[in-house]
């Protein structure tokens, strides 16, 4: 429906933003979580997840492209990734770009996220849903990582909503152990960890509980408009200390071989390198 109203986002009690509606497109109450999807005249078309801006179609780039390409470059030959949440599609697409992935594993708990993009958002995930290597479930991530064999994935992508209501039992000590157990040798695991200028106990805290079953624990950053506040950071915590230390050359020959240089928006060789380059300000809630 056509509506001259406002959406006001509500994750900072003091602080946020709002968005002109152009048209209304969804609104559900799911079994987890309200969830809307409008169309506004800025950015496109935009999905509000508990009153907190998830995606929108002008930046969702920015996110997906440095929480997707970012871990599979520098592991340069995963061939198993589990991804949890990112209900839009969007990192499953990403994730298939690289040739070395064999199985991509996407658990999503809310369905109804899955369904509504599948309609909305369909230019976000693509082709991904049919992708013979991908395997979608709707279900709980938690319970997967318990359940799933030791080394198992190469990477675990966590693209989730903040701390809070469904997406708080992704931040806990039994889930990063049980990462670590999953992992192959060089290992990794990405999540989001907040905007530190409004969030800085996540990035803090995350990185304290996942200190204690990773030998290898940082963040890199990436500029998302519409998550408001500065730098989002994207929490990595790994078996082998060299992935994040690799040179931009290295970076571009391995995406060059896989496709994908020259038709990303935000990542390249030279960002992907740069991010893990913190400004002290957020370096230093990962001090010990």
């Amino acid at each position: 429906m056509t509506t001259d109203s406002w959406i006001n986002e509500t994750l900072y009690p003091d602080w946020g933003q709002r968005f002109l509606v152009k048209r209304e497109l969804a609104r559900v109450r799911s079994d987890f979580q309200d969830i809307v999807i409008f169309e506004s005249f800025s950015h496109g078309r935009v999905m509000v997840l508990d009153g907190v801006i998830q995606i929108t179609e002008a930046d969702e780039f920015v996110y997906q492209e440095m929480l997707a390409h970012v871990p599979l470059l520098a592991h340069g030959a995963a061939e198993n990734v589990l991804i949890i949440g990112a209900g839009d599609g969007g990192v499953l697409r990403r994730v298939l770009r690289h040739g070395s992935v064999k199985r991509a594993v996407m658990v999503e708990i809310d369905g109804e996220v899955i369904r509504l993009s599948k309609e909305f958002l369909p230019g976000i995930a693509g082709d991904a849903w049919t992708d013979p290597c991908a395997e979608v479930i709707v279900g709980d991530g938690i319970d997967y990582v318990k359940r799933a064999p030791d080394a198992s994935f190469d990477a675990i992508i966590v693209d989730s909503t903040d701390p809070i209501g469904v997406g708080e039992v992704l931040f806990t000590d039994e889930f990063y152990q049980n990462c670590a157990r999953i992992l192959t040798s060089r290992g990794l695991v990405v999540n989001q960890c907040g905007v530190p200028a409004m969030q800085a106990d996540e990035l803090r805290d995350t990185s304290i509980r996942r200190r204690k079953f990773f030998p290898h624990v940082t963040a890199y950053v990436a500029a998302v408009p519409t998550y408001v506040g500065g730098f989002m950071t994207l929490g990595w915590a790994g078996k082998d200390a060299s992935l994040t230390a690799l040179p931009a050359e290295t970076i571009r020959s391995r995406a060059e071989a896989t496709g994908i240089l020259g038709t990303t928006q935000y990542w390249t060789p030279e960002i992907h390198v740069g991010a893990f380059h913190l400004p002290p300000y957020i370096a230093r809630h990962l001090r010990k």
